[in-house]
């Protein structure tokens, strides 16, 4: 159920402001609390008017979902537990929520004590709680005579639970419209539970609905009866506060102008008013429930403190905008009298400043007033929320710069052609460069891409742009050529350079290695040879210390479905025969990579089926065997399924293979059971695996390629995935993984959110490629190219050549031109390698609130009987106005909307 503020009366108006702030009660983000404490004889004790101290509550505990609201409210003395426990799960009483309405709206003033007795005789109620339901009965918050035919035969009246129908009726009357409400008693409220609500309550209910007051819960239920927990009243009423004009003794808002070491200085009606703060004390933003840091508090932002001046209880950033005004404009001098002048276009216009005045250079460290010279562009910052309309910053935009300077570089900006140092004061700067920039080391001359974070430099400025950077020290990069060797303690590498000339270089102690195909890969693995050698990238350090290896070619001879002759373990020398019956000697070491019918292959257990006859496909350089692989599998395409001569035909590569069976093989195709040979057909790619002796099918595999995304990664390198919102689940340690640029990745660099493209042979992935994903807006299209603006800003032309799909509406098409301007699209590569875009679905709607504890956000809905109220969030959702990117939590109810979602998750929000 949510309520909002819509009144005129003072009475009124602060209770349904006390009510405007409850959210759907079933979704736990309802707010609600109480304030009693329980003593004999089933009544409930006077609370007094006492400032909770801090962790006064044992039962709520840094980060519970309500302490913010709970100690707020506890702070200003709206509410107490009992010996050290706050009860937050309790259900609230009738007695209680009256008497929680009464005392937040600060009306404690009205009570009499004497009117108590007006009370009808079965509304029984503790004593303390007395003159409160009779207040609340001459408001016209509660019906005497309606009160008076409550069942009170299990329960007193003050002791029954307050139910979700009884805080509709009294949120109604507080408005005025008990009339409106009657007059609606004869209508069905369109709820699913509409029978469970009494007759003299369905006018309330519509009249709640048709205000935008309430709202229903899960399954289009009102739930009537439903009762409210002491923490969901807290938040409740935590909440209805920012929507009264109500006061509290010891509760202070306004404007932070100081910000000191222990203390925060606001500036209320004009006057400022100093607070003592301290470790302890929690702080809290409007538009967050966890707590936040003494940091989040800024100059000149609106800012609530309970407490008083010996010490802050509770301070909550209510705007964290600052309120400021500024004039830009070209300083012309400093004047006598603490003042500037500035030219603002033609005028000439003067402002004061005093010792509070921050100024600032164009990089943001702080400057003298002194050190801006004439003609330079700066911006007068002055506070708003005061009729002196302080001068609090003057900023330099921009001046001339010409300084030579020792430093560190800090960030390197190629797409903006800016470089940001920290220079040898510690201060922080920013240049702009252009091409003409002479970066240099040791007498070498290098790139800007050579520039890294940390590295020290000098430098030299002239006219605000870098002119030179000269490094003081060595720096990461990168060179390539062909392996020559490893030391023989495996501290060394030596390489022949690209253009010829070898080189030396020391390794790091565990330097990484890259080999596609190869995952874990060593030093081992690495083939090194004068002629032959891994053609390599080597990462130096700044040291000029190797520390990762990645190959980028082999130049290694296949040899492929050669005989054994013989091979003899002792001298490791293995003699076969080609397909044209040529004798080829080879020699295996350490280094051979093995491949036989087993997931961990030793050379020992290699030797054991060298006998004669046995087939192998072999690699190598010189006589040196790279690989050996014992034949027992065929991969290729189906290209005849003879059932009667019980053999199957595969084309590999130009040539084409048949292997008998004797039994029916087993089929495996992934995700389908019990698939037999019926289920290939010609062209089908496939893995046929033979028998221990080579010479009959064993099984024979399909190859598909099936798309998923990355739920979760799991433990022992099995993700979870899913598919058309169904979840599966397989291990990827086997198989070769790639990212999106096709560059090599292990699988903990899986992330949740990653599209993959997954090549299964038979049920088992061998390959993982990340798909690239692009959301983004189409600005232009035509029959070969898109043009899109990203997310991110960054607009691009992409041009698409073969096939293409785009699914809108639920339709898959095939030509660009499906694609309209200002559509939002998921561009990615299908299994099949064709560009595909996906249209998200788009909704204009009104914004109600956010659940960040679901990652979800609420909407309002058109009508009783709509459900499709409830949005999932994607993990990087895009939300702004115009080109201004915002948070989900700077969303305001009744904020007009527009959602883009792609499987009804929202993808993108823009505010209207």
């Amino acid at each position: 159920m949510t309520f909002k503020y819509n009144h005129t009366s003072h009475s009124k108006k602060v209770v349904s402001a006390v009510l405007a702030g409850m959210m759907a009660l079933s979704a736990g983000g309802a707010a609600m609390a109480a304030e009693s404490t329980e003593t004999g004889q089933g009544q409930t004790a006077a609370i007094t008017n006492t400032a909770a101290p801090t962790g006064l509550f044992s039962d709520i505990k840094v980060g519970y979902w309500a302490e913010k609201h709970v100690y707020k409210l506890a702070y200003q003395g709206i509410l107490l537990g009992n010996n050290g426990l706050f009860r937050p799960g309790d259900a609230v009483t009738q007695q209680e929520a009256v008497t929680m309405a009464i005392r937040f709206m600060n009306q404690e003033g009205q009570l009499n004590t004497d009117t108590a007795a007006a009370l009808p005789t079965n509304m029984e109620v503790g004593n303390y709680f007395k003159p409160y339901v009779a207040l609340a009965l001459q408001l016209g918050l509660i019906d005497k005579t309606e009160e008076s035919t409550v069942d009170v035969s299990k329960t007193s009246w003050g002791q029954k639970p307050a139910s979700r129908e009884w805080i509709t009726k009294l949120l109604i009357r507080s408005l005025d419209k008990d009339a409106e409400a009657k007059a609606q008693n004869n209508q069905s409220t369109g709820f699913a539970d509409n029978a469970s609500i009494s007759e003299s309550g369905k006018g309330y209910v519509n009249l709640a609905v048709s205000l935008d007051l309430a709202k229903g819960v899960e399954g289009n239920k009102f739930n009537p009866t439903g009762s409210v927990t002491r923490a969901q009243l807290a938040t409740f009423f935590s909440r209805g506060e920012s929507l009264t004009d109500t006061t509290y003794p010891n509760t202070t808002t306004g404007y932070v102008t100081g910000l000191k070491d222990g203390q925060i200085t606001l500036v209320v009606d004009g006057k400022a008013v100093n607070f003592t703060v301290n470790s302890s004390t929690p702080y809290f933003t409007k538009d967050s429930e966890t707590r936040a840091s003494a940091t989040d508090v800024k100059l000149y932002t609106k800012v609530m403190v309970v407490g008083s001046a010996a010490g802050a209880s509770y301070v909550e950033v209510v705007d964290a905008t600052p309120q400021v005004e500024s004039v830009e404009g070209t300083f012309a001098r400093s004047l006598s009298g603490n003042k500037i002048g500035i030219f603002v276009g033609e005028n000439y216009e003067t402002y004061s400043y005093d010792e509070a005045t921050a100024f600032i250079d164009q990089n943001g460290n702080a400057i003298k007033l002194s050190d801006i010279t004439a003609d330079s562009i700066i911006e007068v910052q002055r506070e708003t929320f005061s009729t002196d309309k302080k001068t609090v910053a003057i900023c330099v935009k921009s001046g001339i710069v010409n300084k030579s300077d020792n430093g560190v570089i800090a960030e390197v900006s190629t797409s903006g052609k800016t470089i940001k140092l920290v220079n040898a004061a510690g201060a922080t700067e920013q240049f702009a460069y252009n091409d003409n920039l002479l970066i240099t080391y040791q007498n070498r001359i290098m790139s800007v891409a050579d520039l890294k974070a940390g590295s020290a430099v000098k430098y030299t400025v002239k006219d605000s742009v870098l002119q030179t950077i000269t490094l003081s020290q060595g720096v990461e990069q990168s060179v390539r050529g062909t392996l020559v060797e490893i030391g023989g303690n495996q501290s060394t590498l030596t390489f022949k350079r690209e253009g010829g000339s070898l080189e030396a270089k020391l390794l790091t102690e565990k330097p990484e290695v890259i080999i596609n195909g190869i995952q874990d890969a060593t030093l081992n693995d690495l083939i090194t040879d004068a002629t032959n050698g891994d053609q390599v990238e080597l990462s130096l350090n700044s040291d000029d210390q190797v520390t990762r290896i990645q190959v980028i070619g082999r130049q290694m001879e296949p040899m492929n479905g050669v005989t054994v002759v013989s091979y003899n373990s002792k001298t490791k020398v293995l003699t076969v025969l080609d397909n044209n019956k040529k004798p080829f000697v080879f020699t295996l070491d350490e280094k051979t990579k093995l491949d036989y019918n087993t997931t961990k292959p030793t050379l020992a257990g290699l030797e054991s089926i060298l006998n004669d006859g046995r087939k192998l496909d072999l690699t190598y350089v010189g006589t040196r065997a790279l690989s050996v692989k014992v034949i027992y599998k065929y991969e290729g395409t189906i290209s005849n399924i003879d059932t009667t001569g019980r053999k199957i035909s595969v084309l590999s590569g130009n040539q084409t293979i048949t292997v008998p069976y004797t039994t029916l093989p087993t089929v495996e195709i992934y995700n389908k059971s019990g698939a037999s040979l019926g289920d290939l057909k010609i062209g089908d790619k496939v893995t046929v695996t033979l028998g221990a002796n080579q010479d009959v099918v064993q099984k024979v595999s399909l190859n598909t390629v099936a798309q998923f995304e990355v739920v979760a990664l799991e433990a022992n390198s099995r993700i979870r995935v899913k598919s058309d919102l169904l979840t599966s689940q397989f291990y990827v340690d086997q198989a070769v993984l790639t990212g999106e640029s096709g560059q090599t990745i292990t699988p903990s660099q899986l992330t949740a959110g990653n599209l993959i493209n997954v090549t299964f042979e038979g049920a088992t992935p061998k390959a993982v490629q990340v798909v690239k994903r692009t959301l983004a807006e189409v600005t232009a299209v035509d029959a070969s190219s898109v043009t899109l603006k990203q997310f991110n800003g960054q607009t691009e032309t992409v041009p698409v050549s073969g096939s293409v799909k785009v699914v809108k509406s639920g339709s898959t098409l095939t030509s660009l031109t499906s694609l309209t301007v200002g559509d939002r699209v998921e561009m990615t590569k299908d299994t099949d390698n064709s560009t595909r875009f996906r249209v998200l679905t788009v909704m204009s709607k009104q914004f109600w609130s956010y659940d960040g504890v679901g990652n979800q956000i609420l909407v309002k809905r058109e009508t009783t009987a709509d459900t499709n109220y409830r949005f999932a969030l994607g993990s990087s959702v895009f939300v702004h106005q115009g080109d201004n990117t915002l948070s989900v939590q700077s969303l305001r109810d009744n904020d007009n909307i527009v959602l883009y979602l792609l499987n009804n998750v929202i993808l993108e929000i823009q505010k209207q």
